[in-house]
């Protein structure tokens, strides 16, 4: 039997509703280490108790071992298809998506419900968009923590995607409210890390370029000294830029004492397992990795994240920031490291985000303007980072009050229309298109605290499926 947190019955309603509505491929959206796999382990369940198949995509075998793990531990019989392993007749399969993209067009067996998971890979151009595009007349149900790609295409029909409704769950703030997610504090450099030479390629940084800007001495030397400041011994992963990049890292951490390796896709499947149990027993003390355990890795042991790879993907910052998240006894708080400044770009962790199953590209100009909008202060004591307050919120410092100059204009008073200020209120709030923007304007205006988040609430309500229960 498998029993549900009460924010995941919620999203199993919404699920529900949307398909009654007509929904053919909704895309369910929770953030990393709020259980989507226990949720849709539930939705297989319930599948084949009413006669359906069932087929899971995954794309890492990493990711194939834990899907196995859990639908084992919740009884429900299943097959895996992936290399070496034995065909069954299971109403329930979980394939690795690049070894059934080989073997489809001999594949005598058909599903009722696909599953995918990290669904943000999923376009017409991609294996899993393949797999979409062969059994058609599935229904189908997408899950990730990050319903956006790297080169800005959308994911929803209207441009081209395979999913038709967008269903929320839970945020990050109220997961950690709730006590499902760890607090994170989070320490960067006053600014982002200057990639002005570094050319961009597929909407992200060029891994080359970037791998001999960052792979320095000095900067991984600045690793080892503050996790050992910071993190003092505690169980960690280091997202790299490169196979190299990972080994060099990890080097140094063994130089300096700790117990440290790295992990790549070339390694064989036996190995990766050790190396990532070791991280989750604790015999390890840093984990070095180039995007091998960026999505889906579940240790909840892992509470230090040591940022080394910079990268204009939202989706890969939260993926990565993600891992250290899930709660663990004894673990107070998860600590990021960001030595190159992502946090400036994309936020805090549980900065709340807007999602958009339509999105297109930014441009370079937009790109700018949201980066601007990050609001985020470092205290200039302990170099935290956290939400703008007149105190460091890790240390207590108190921030020294600048003085302003009135400065005298010319100008000519005039009468106020307040229809018109009405009027241009309104459309002010109306423009708002996030809760941040919201608290701003709040902010100008004097509103009582909580304006913002109930305008906010009352939208998404309003875009969903009945709203929370």
């Amino acid at each position: 039997m498998i029993e549900l947190r009460p924010y995941q019955t919620h999203m199993v309603h919404d699920l529900r509703d949307a398909y009654r509505a007509g929904a053919k491929s909704p895309l369910l959206v929770a953030p990393t280490g709020s259980g989507k796999t226990v949720l849709f382990s539930y939705v297989s369940w319930k599948t084949i108790a009413r006669g359906g198949r069932v087929l899971i995509l995954v794309h890492r075998q990493e990711l194939l071992r834990q899907t196995s793990a859990t639908l084992s531990a919740f009884e429900i019989g299943h097959g895996l298809m992936a290399p070496g392993q034995p065909a069954t007749d299971d109403a329930v399969q979980v394939a690795s998506v690049q070894t059934l993209v080989r073997r489809l067009e001999r594949l005598d067996w058909t599903p009722t419900l696909i599953v995918v998971d990290e669904a943000h890979h999923t376009t017409a151009t991609t294996a899993h968009g393949r797999v979409l595009a062969h059994f058609d007349e599935a229904r189908v149900l997408g899950v990730t923590a990050t319903p956006c790609r790297l080169d800005g295409k959308g994911l929803g029909v209207e441009v081209g995607g395979f999913f038709d409704t967008l269903i929320e769950g839970p945020s990050v703030a109220e997961l950690t409210k709730l006590g499902f997610l760890s607090p994170s504090v989070v320490y960067a450099p006053p600014c982002a890390v200057d990639l002005s030479g570094v050319a961009s390629r597929g909407g992200d940084f060029a891994q080359d370029a970037l791998a001999e800007a960052m792979d320095k001495p000095s900067i991984t030397g600045d690793a080892v000294l503050h996790y050992r400041k910071y993190c003092a011994g505690q169980p960690s992963i280091a997202f790299c830029v490169s196979v190299a990049h990972a080994e060099h890292v990890a080097e140094a951490f063994r130089a300096a004492g700790f117990q440290a390796a790295s992990i790549d896709g070339t390694m064989d499947d036996a190995t990766r397992a050790q190396r990532i149990a070791d991280l989750g027993s604790g015999a390890l003390n840093v984990l070095t990795s180039c995007e091998i355990i960026s999505e889906g890795t579940d240790i909840p042991r892992v509470s230090g994240a040591i940022s080394l790879r910079p990268t204009q993907s939202l989706a890969l910052y939260l993926q990565q920031v993600g891992r250290v998240l899930r709660p663990f006894p004894g673990k107070r708080e998860a600590v990021i490291l960001d030595h190159v400044g992502n946090v400036h770009r994309h936020g805090l962790p549980d900065d709340p985000r807007q999602w958009d199953l339509n999105a297109t590209k930014r441009t370079k100009r937009r790109r700018e303007q949201d980066e601007a909008e990050v609001r985020i202060r470092q205290c200039e004591q302990c170099y935290t980072v956290h939400r703008p307050a007149p105190k460091c919120p890790s240390c207590g410092f108190v921030y020294p009050v600048q003085g302003r100059e009135i400065e005298q204009v010319a100008g000519e008073l005039t009468r106020v229309d307040p229809a018109e200020i009405r009027r241009l209120a309104k459309r002010e709030q109306s423009e708002a298109q996030s809760l941040a923007e919201l608290q701003a304007l709040a902010a100008r205006r004097g509103y009582k605290p909580g304006w913002a988040e109930h305008v906010w609430r009352s939208r998404q309500q309003r875009q969903r499926f009945g709203g929370w229960r």
